[in-house]
């Protein structure tokens, strides 16, 4: 020995129960993948990713490196590899059906029949013998009934009757037998094959009383009732009947002779049906006394309840033997579960099996998807399995569209661990901000184009804020003075031009994302609307709702319903909740019930010029507000002009006026900068300037004071002899804006407020 010393080194361990694994090499079964790379690549090619870069490169390139797949695992859990090998010749045999499977199956050549018992007396009666105790023989309709039966199957070779040992069965057995000329050792009893059991407690009632604590017939098959038996139990004890009967017989031709119920649980487990298909089998109804059915009958693989499961111990119990007689092994692998994964587009229409309708892959129905979607660490996993196998099979990707999302991670960057429990309960966010803001957060974020994401609730609170919250507030202005007109998306204003402009940029945005598959591109223009929409338009359009003007108020509640009624559509994908309330609350008659019923909008012209104009005009507002900011002069101050350097048409320039509280905007070719304001404050705008305040401070105290804007009041006010005649010379204006009967200056207990070098004490009385 040179040297000892100890190394430490990373080491694989369970990411579940953080054991340590050891890893260490075996055989595998595996997909030659290196024989259709080309096609591969090629398919890949025609398909669209969401980000472009992740299908080029990053699975590109994957694709272009392609390996052989190793599809197989040494585990008990999962579907078991469709392999069996025969010992002698080292020879595989791979099935690719049940029909493949049951030709393997030993040659017992045996053909059934199954024939409901003649008329017995319970039968007329209605009354339940499920036990066999009370007397119950047949009718004499039953009797014509056996002589029937024998005559159907007059020449059909029965060889062996089995009934269920009840008086009614066992007598229409001996009667068919005697008819048939079959010795009567021939006929034998399983009482397996006995009526379903229905308990002491409705035994010789009758079936109605019975079936009347039932809600269906699938009711039948999960409901509990003391001392009755599920349908599901009555398939498994018909089924082992005829499996072992089956087993035990060659070359045979047998007639089951039993009640409704355990003929139908013959027809279940002799297809091996489905919870879902024995259910459809019942509903379909019992035979009819004395008819008869050929059923088609071949063991397979299945669960306890006779279900077809390939899946093991089930597949295990399955003796095969190769066509010199030598039985078959099983390869006991299951397969990577990537391998069912990829699968899944034909497995999902049952391609191998009774293949359904809408599935045809020459003629693309059914295959390729249009699109898929899945995160980033799916491009070596789901997306990879998907097109090798689609590829393999028919030639062609199994999709068309891509759309690949990154990882959610903390809000510190680190992977979110319920161990660490670094992230906020999602059910708990979601109950206070709502499923759609945290929706819209997700899909207008950087994550679904396939980058990492740190999660952040503010993040959410802030877009629930912007989204949902000033929307909620525009519908309840649009409700306040919704008075039924209908939505017109065709004003003259210039104010209502502007937003269906910009409704209709957004119908474009919105549609032109989803076309492509870029959700980011078909959400995020949502936000920028919704403000547009509360912050300029309905702000500007305020007083317009409120005004005498019957026809301008018209326009602005037309333009406002067709707004909300286009954007409740446009949200639907991705705000669906409040989509669908605000639709149920600006539709139409005429128009779809649900906002996810309706038409999506079609893409209209927008008018460039109101676009533009409007956008001048909102630069020009932004820079004079930060010119009275700098100034220290509040907007409520009006001011005698502001300067632009660029000329605007009246009516956009009347919309600058009233923004910022000037009385007129004047043109000036020689101003170097875009704006200037004229400061100079003369004692006339000075008396508006406060009396501007004192509204502003009374519109306070009416919210305070909870009055609806259509409340009239008496506007009580205690102050100087300026003050006085400060309301006086505006009166007219102050009351129209507040609301108010009368202005009365006498003694007042109330509130004060100040407005510029005057204080008042003000008492509101509702009218």
């Amino acid at each position: 020995i040179f040297k000892k010393e100890n190394i430490t080194h990373s080491y694989p361990h369970c990411w579940r129960c953080d054991t340590p694994l050891l890893n260490y090499a075996t055989t595998s079964w595996f997909v030659e993948v290196t024989k259709i790379k080309g096609d591969l690549v090629e398919a890949n090619e025609k398909v669209k990713w969401v980000p472009e870069t992740v299908g080029k490169n990053r699975f590109g390139k994957w694709l272009e490196g392609a390996r052989d797949w190793a599809i197989s695992r040494q585990r008990y859990w999962g579907a078991p590899l469709p392999i069996w090998k025969n010992p002698n010749t080292g020879a595989y045999k791979v099935l690719g059906s049940l029909a493949e499977l049951q030709a393997h199956l030993p040659k017992r050549n045996n053909k059934y029949f199954i024939v409901r018992h003649g008329e017995a007396e319970s039968n007329v009666s209605g009354r339940i013998d499920a036990t066999g105790d009370a007397k119950n023989p047949l009718t004499e309709k039953g009797l014509a009934q056996c002589a029937e039966i024998a005559a159907t199957l007059k020449g059909t070779g029965i060889t062996r009757i089995v009934h269920s040992g009840m008086q009614r069965t066992e007598e229409t057995a001996r009667r068919v037998a005697e008819a048939l000329g079959l010795d009567l050792s021939k006929v034998v009893a399983d009482t397996r094959l006995q009526e379903f059991q229905v308990g002491e407690a409705f035994e010789g009632k009758t079936w109605a009383e019975f079936n009347a604590h039932f809600d269906s017939e699938a009711d039948k098959f999960v409901k509990n009732l003391p001392g009755v038996e599920h349908r599901r139990d009555l398939i498994k004890r018909v089924g082992s009947a005829l499996y072992e009967l089956d087993s035990s017989l060659k070359n045979e031709v047998v007639l089951i002779v039993g009640h409704g119920s355990s003929l139908f649980g013959v027809l279940a487990a002799a297809e091996g049906a489905s919870l879902k298909r024995a259910i459809e089998i019942k509903e379909a109804g019992y035979l009819k006394n004395g008819e008869v059915r050929e059923v088609p009958f071949t063991q397979m693989p299945h669960n306890d309840y006779f279900e077809l499961d390939y899946h093991r111990p089930y597949i295990d119990d399955v003796e095969l033997f190769d066509e010199d007689g030598t039985k078959l092994v099983r390869v006991p692998d299951v397969f990577d579960c990537w391998f069912e994964s990829g699968s899944m587009p034909y497995a999902q229409k049952h391609y191998l099996g009774e293949a359904r309708p809408d599935f045809n892959p020459q003629t693309g129905k059914g295959f390729p998807a249009q699109f898929i979607a899945e995160g980033l660490d799916q491009t070596r996993g789901w997306f990879y399995s998907l097109i090798v196998l689609g590829v393999a099979l028919f030639g062609k990707s199994p999709y068309e569209n891509v759309i690949v999302n990154g990882l959610v991670l903390a809000e510190d960057g680190k992977k979110m661990s319920k161990k660490l429990q670094n992230y906020p309960d999602p059910v708990d966010l979601a109950n206070r901000v709502g499923v759609d803001a945290m929706r819209f957060y997700l899909l207008s974020s950087p994550v679904i184009r396939g980058e990492d994401l740190s999660f952040s609730e503010k993040g959410v609170l802030e877009l629930q804020r912007k989204n949902i919250g000033r929307l909620h507030n525009v519908l309840a202005m649009y409700e306040m003075f919704d008075d039924g007109t209908k939505a017109n998306p065709d004003s003259s204003n210039v104010l209502d031009r502007w937003i269906v402009s910009r409704l209709n940029e957004l119908v474009k945005e919105v549609t032109e994302g989803f076309q492509s598959y870029e959700l980011d591109r078909a959400t995020r223009g949502v936000t920028d609307f919704i403000d547009d929409l509360s912050v300029w338009y309905l702000r500007r359009s305020r007083e317009r709702l409120k005004a005498d003007d019957v026809a301008d108020k018209a326009l602005a509640l037309g333009t406002l319903r067709h707004t909300l009624r286009t954007l409740a559509l446009v949200m639907a994908p991705s705000m669906p909740f409040y989509a669908e309330y605000l639709w149920q609350a600006v539709k139409e008659e005429g128009d779809a019930l649900s906002v996810h019923l309706a038409s999506w909008p079609e893409i209209k012209d927008t008018d460039s010029v109101v676009l533009g104009e409007m956008s001048i005009v909102r630069e020009f507002v932004t820079l004079a507000l930060e010119a009275r900011l700098k100034a220290d002069i509040k907007v409520r101050q009006p001011l005698s002009a502001l300067f632009t350097n660029i000329k605007l048409e009246e009516v956009y320039a009347s919309i600058v006026a009233e923004e910022i509280n000037v009385k007129q905007v004047v043109y000036q070719e020689e101003l170097k900068e875009r704006v200037a304001l004229d400061t100079t404050i003369t004692p006339e705008l000075k008396a508006e300037g406060d009396v501007r305040e004192f509204i502003r401070a009374v519109q306070d105290l009416r919210k305070q004071a909870g009055l609806m804007p259509s409340d009239r009041v008496v506007l009580t006010t205690q102050t100087s002899d300026g003050g006085q005649a400060l309301l006086a010379q505006f009166k007219a204006e102050i009351m129209k804006v507040v609301g108010a009967e009368d202005i009365v200056f006498a003694d007042a207990v109330g509130s004060e407020v100040k407005a510029g070098e005057y204080s008042f004490t003000v008492e509101l009385l509702k009218k």
